[in-house]
């Protein structure tokens, strides 16, 4: 099992930034993908952005050139940096951790909200 908890939503002005934090503890050591999915009222949940366990990035377009994805050093942490906020990017964010121990397993965080303001 692993337990996740997320920090570091709130409301930000547009152009303005937010760091989301992720910390994972539990059986931390079949963790191999990361990332920061979000789901925006009346819309799906969809991948904001995703790091594996080599450090590979992945993000959709839409926050291409403005979040950063990165994983701590003992690799039970996650970030998500987000800069130059945009009104569309509002949301609740969930946290995303997948596990490779005697199979694959999806475990999610409780969500935190990020509202940005025009």
């Amino acid at each position: 099992q692993v337990q996740l908890v997320e920090s570091g939503g709130g409301l930000v002005q547009a152009g303005g930034s937010l760091r989301l934090s992720c910390a994972a503890s539990g059986r931390v050591f079949s963790i191999s993908n990361m990332g920061w999915y979000r789901q925006a009222p009346g819309k799906q949940r969809e991948l904001a952005a995703s790091i594996d366990s080599g450090g590979n990035t992945n993000y959709a377009d839409s926050v291409k050139g403005r979040f950063t994805i990165s994983r701590s050093s003992a690799k039970n942490v996650v970030y998500l940096e987000m800069n130059s906020l945009k009104p569309e990017d509002t949301a609740v964010y969930y946290c995303n951790v997948r596990t490779l121990f005697l199979g694959v397993s999806d475990y999610w965080g409780q969500g935190t909200q990020v509202t940005v303001s025009s």
